[in-house]
Formats: structure tokens, sequence, C-alpha cells
């Protein structure tokens, strides 16, 4: 943590009987940013001090574990809150918001050092968490500037933004009657493109873009970086789950072949008639649907039967399909004439989006897809309690350290409570210690 040498009116022991101050003390005793203070301070050097850059920084940080939308809330709470001063280590002065502003900038220039305090946090976690990482979900979240559009001026002040744009994102689905329905939601600002692990919820990595950057370009650097800044979880993750979003053969090929990551990503309609069938390559009498579906017909009778699932076959590449007949016991006419009886492999080359290790027509896939809420369950709690639903954020910087400092926050609340024996509130943010 960001350690303030100065003495307090009252001891350390006293603060941890204070309730709510409990879950900042969590993050600022748990929080590796040592490395960073010290750069900070050997920059401002000897010039005047009246705001320790420790004290702001832990200032900054409490303001985001206490849900404030604007720096002025933050002000006033430590303007009649002396025990919250004390804790992030001022003494009676509250920093005018001008100083902030100035931190601020500070800060976008040390974006890599907040980024690297987030990568500390994950390694930790994956220390203390051996299983961390082997089931990851990514997704992006919309999140509008505090401007509401793109201003004609395009000279970059304090007052607009002219680093968002806008995007676009189309929902579909089939409601309980079996009708299918859509809506499109569209915002001008940035994504949050994001890393979770599918188990605790957790961030793993994460990056800002623009509103109209595609889900697919940005999760394949995020893939990429991901193999750079965390090589223990690249090497044990087992499983990565996507929306349509991220339906993409050369994604999805890199996954598997690179890195022996088994995609769990649902699939685009490409098809031009998506209720037909095609024969699959080397066969006689089964065909596929762009789900992934395999059917056999009987020799003799014409019957549609679908093929029951065999697993995968890492060795060779290939998944397996079963004849339904003889695993389930159903009668067939034309079972000893039929050419797959014993059943059939399928090689993944034969078209890498809609055969995968985990065969998409599988209840484990189903099982393993379901996952992908974990990624939802962390943009709820961005929005609920990090106050990304109602924010004052203009500038893409601001946007990056924003959210990296969010992010930090929620990473080293997971590891102070892993760490006092609290696990079961990782994800917690509201409840005391």
């Amino acid at each position: 943590m960001a350690i303030i040498p100065q003495q307090k009116l009252f001891r350390w022991e006293e603060l941890q009987t204070l309730g709510d101050l409990k879950r900042l003390r969590l993050v600022l005793s748990y929080m590796p940013d040592e490395n960073l203070m010290r750069t900070l301070e050997r920059k401002r050097g000897n010039g005047r001090d009246d705001y320790p850059i420790r004290a702001l920084w832990n200032s900054l940080l409490a303001g985001i574990v206490y849900e404030h939308e604007r720096i002025e809330q933050l002000r006033r709470e430590l303007a009649r809150n002396g025990q919250l001063r004390a804790l992030c280590g001022f003494d009676s002065q509250v920093p005018p918001a001008y100083v902030y502003s100035r931190f601020f900038k500070i800060l976008f220039a040390h974006e890599a050092m907040v980024n690297d305090i987030f990568d500390n946090l994950v390694k930790q976690l994956k220390e203390i968490l051996p299983d961390f990482g082997k089931r990851l979900a990514i997704d992006s979240k919309a999140i509008s500037s505090f401007a509401k559009h793109k201003n004609k001026n395009q000279k970059p002040d304090g007052r607009r933004d002219t680093d968002a744009d806008y995007g676009k994102k189309k929902y579909t689905g089939i409601d309980k009657e079996g009708r299918a329905w859509g809506k499109v939601i569209s915002w001008f600002g940035y994504k949050l493109h994001l890393i979770v692990d599918a188990a605790y919820e957790l961030p793993v990595l994460f990056s800002v873009s623009k509103a109209s950057v595609p889900d697919i370009n940005e999760g394949r650097e995020l893939i990429e970086e991901l193999e750079h800044r965390q090589p223990d979880i690249i090497k044990t993750c087992q499983k990565l789950t996507a929306d349509k979003g991220y339906d993409d053969v050369k994604f999805i090929t890199k996954l598997w072949d690179k890195y022996e990551i088994k995609p769990v990503i649902d699939i685009r309609n490409m098809w031009k008639d998506p209720d037909k069938t095609r024969l699959l390559t080397g066969q006689t009498n089964v065909t596929y649907n762009y789900k992934g579906n395999v059917y056999c017909y009987c020799p003799q009778t014409g019957k549609e039967r679908e093929l029951s699932n065999g697993g995968f076959e890492k060795d060779r590449n290939t998944i397996k399909k079963l004849c339904p007949a003889q695993q389930y016991g159903i009668e067939c006419k034309g079972l000893s004439q039929c050419p797959v009886k014993q059943g059939i492999r399928i090689p993944l080359y034969l078209d890498r989006r809609i055969f995968t290790p985990i065969d998409r027509a599988s209840y484990k896939w189903k099982r393993e897809y379901n996952k992908r809420s974990s990624v939802e369950r962390v943009n709820s709690r961005l929005d609920v309690s990090f106050g990304f639903e109602v924010h004052t954020i203009r500038s893409l910087a601001k946007m990056k350290i924003r959210s990296g400092l969010a992010l930090c926050v929620m990473l080293a609340m997971a590891l102070g409570r892993i760490r006092e024996n609290q696990a079961d509130k990782m994800r917690s943010l509201v409840r005391s210690a």
C-alpha cells in the first residue's frame, strides 16, 4: 500500500473498528502501489508538498470504494469525515478540485504503471488460487461518454470529448413463446473490453477502446497481450467463452492450435438457408447444420436421426459421433447396412467455426457457454458499485485510468478478503470486512 509516514491522532487499531472504513483499509493494505508512489514522489522532487502524493492516491481509491460519482462528492466527504482524511493521509486541509485535475493528468502519463498494479494483483490471485484463470470469459461493455455527442470543434479541452465516437450493438433471441426478438443499442463513448475468470468473476485483463472498435479486433489483441502479461494464466487456461461477436475462424483456430484453449463461442448464421443441412465430406448418409448438429439417414427408410456425441480425440484433432440406434437402443431397419453404424470421426479442419474441440451439439458446450454470464456480472458491478452507470468521464485517457483504478480496487478487495480468511466475500465491495 501507499504508506503514510506521519503520525495519526489515533492508532491504527482504532481504525480497524470503524465499520465502513474497513473496506477502504482492505484496499489500501493490499494495493501493490509502492513503485508508482515512489516514481511520482521522485517526479515531484523538492517542490511543494501541501497535498502528498500518497494521500491524493489513497483518496482517489476511497472515492471508488465509496462510489462517489464526482470529485466534489469525494471532497465533501473528506471535509466532513476526519477519520477518512486521516486514513487517506491528509491533515485537516482538503485538496481543492484543481489539485485532483492535475493529479489525474500525472496519472495519464503513468498508465503503464497502473496496468502493472493490475497485473501484480492478478498474479497474486493466481498464486493463492491455483485454478484461477482456467476458465475465462471475454466480452465488451458499452460506456457512454459524459459528453452527449461529437462536437464539431475538434480542439480538445476539459469540456468536450474529442476521442469518443459512436457504437452500436444488436441483440437477438427467442422468447418463451418461441418468437424471435431483437433490439439495437447505440451510444456515444467507449468500450471496455474484459477477460474475466468465469469461476471467480474477477477480471484478468482489460482494455478500453472507442465505441466503434469491433469486439473481435480487440479480442485478438487481448489474447496476445495475455500471453505476454500473464503467461501462467495462458498456460493453464482450458476454455474461453464468448458471444457471437467473437465468432471468427482465425480467432477460434488460434485459441486451440497455439494455446490449446478450447473455444466456447456462439456461432453466427452465415448460411443463406439456415434450415438446410449439408452433406458431410466423405460420407453418403451424414449431414450437418451450421449449429454443429450432425444427422444420419437410415439406408432403408430414409429417417433422419441426430448422431450422439462421442467426445473429442485430442491426438487425432477430431470429434467423435456415435450411432443413435446403438447408443439409445432405437430400432433402425437399415442398421446392418449403414456405413456409420460404428460411428464416425469428424476432423476439425472440415469447418473450424462449426466443429470445435467441445462439440457444439453437446450438453457440455451449453454448460460451459452459460458461464459467459460471469462477464455480465462483472459489468453489472462496474455500473452499480463503481459508478460507471452515472459518471463525468470524458476523454480516452481518463476512461482508461478510471477503468484501471476501478478494476484494481475490485482485485485488491478480493485479494484482501482471501488473505484475511473471508474468501466468501471476495466479490463484495459493499459488505464490511
